[in-house]
């Protein structure tokens, strides 16, 4: 069962000492933040991580983050580049997380797939107070269960958590009621310009929206890459009701290298072939026994919008379904109807040649 402290009425020397112990036991420790309450282990042990991970039901494609006291500490886990320490200067400590390029040095499971790492500087005299006499970072992610509500109490808290879940906690530091604020603001600083992939308070002026962001590729690995990272932002959409994208670019932009970006992404084996002069090519995957199909098509020999019907698009749209489009323009209006009838997400994707590079459009339209 876990201990509730009540850090009003509590010595905070008492306070700091009771959540180090549980950190440096591996336990979890249920705490108050400027924005929500969050769910800290040491961020360094693996079993500990492992413990969250089962608390929080982790739903798969969301990483989580870490706090730390100050950029010299970040720099220890994370590559700060120039576009971070700017953020690092003008709003931290605050309600943003700085998303970089892991060093590897937390536990697995702490870091996304593609080896980013939120960071947080919480400006919160308690946690800070915590850190300091910890010495190492421990996880920012909030206490709420995997799709529960925003944890403004701890009773907010335990009403989203199953029995099992909150014999999971070992400390909770009790603060009563939090204002209602909103989640930190998330900037991904890994990528050519800084994209903002989640909006709270603080609001980064020439950061691009993760719904209509701009990526820079000067590979056919780092096109790749970026289709992945689009699908693992969307990886929820996909198990729920789907995406479709619509691929446009001239040819030999790599439209189809981007669709094996996908097919990485999802876990598929074979080896993805342009559709041009079949029209569709379909395969199945199974990621984390999500198991469905990726509909590659190409309706660049299409000589009318009929011709969707009888390729049967309509009957590819739905939950655990991917149906990526290159030439969409052909029958542009027919497939948006298509999309928007069966509620699928709409994703478009411009790539366009800028020398030896490529400039990956990315929208999210519905």
């Amino acid at each position: 069962m876990y201990i509730r402290t009540d850090i009003k009425t509590t010595a905070q020397s008492e306070v700091i000492a009771q959540a180090c112990q549980i950190l440096k036991a591996g336990g979890i420790l249920i705490f108050p933040t400027e924005t929500t309450y969050g769910a800290g282990v040491d961020a360094t042990n693996q079993a500990a991580v492992d413990k969250l991970l089962k608390y929080k039901s982790r739903r798969e494609g969301k990483p989580l983050s870490i706090a730390v006291i100050d950029q010299a500490m970040a720099e220890k886990y994370v590559e700060v580049n120039d576009a971070a320490k700017r953020i690092y200067e003008r709003f931290l400590p605050g309600p943003v997380t700085v998303v970089s390029k892991s060093k590897g040095v937390v536990a697995q499971g702490v870091a996304s797939e593609y080896g980013t790492l939120g960071v947080r500087i919480p400006d919160y005299a308690l946690v800070m107070e915590i850190l300091k006499a910890y010495g190492k970072p421990i996880t920012a992610t909030s206490a709420n269960g995997s799709g529960e509500k925003r944890p403004y109490s701890v009773q907010d808290v335990l009403d989203g958590l199953s029995e099992k879940q909150k014999g999971l906690i070992d400390l909770i530091l009790d603060a009563g009621e939090l204002p209602k604020n909103p989640p930190s603001t998330v900037i991904d600083t890994t990528l050519e310009t800084p994209v903002i992939f989640r909006q709270g308070n603080i609001t980064l002026e020439g950061a691009a929206d993760a719904n209509s962001a701009t990526y820079t590729s000067n590979s056919e690995g780092e096109t790749q890459e970026i289709a992945q990272r689009i699908m693992l932002k969307h990886w929820e959409d996909l198990k729920t009701k789907g995406v479709f994208i619509a691929l446009h670019g001239s040819l030999g932009a790599g439209k189809t290298i981007f669709v094996k970006g996908i097919a990485q992404f999802l876990n598929i084996k074979e080896t993805l072939t342009s559709p041009t002069y079949v029209y569709m090519q379909q395969y199945e995957f199974n990621r984390h026994e999500i198991i469905g199909q990726l509909h590659h098509l190409d309706l660049w020999r299409i000589e009318h919008p009929d011709m969707i019907d009888r390729l049967g698009i309509e009957e590819l749209l739905g939950a655990r379904q991917v149906v990526a489009v290159e030439w969409p323009s052909l029958a542009s209006e027919a497939l948006e109807q298509l999309v928007k009838k069966h509620q699928v997400t709409f994703i478009t994707i411009h790539i366009e040649e800028k020398g030896e590079s490529r400039h990956i459009k990315c929208q999210t339209l519905f």
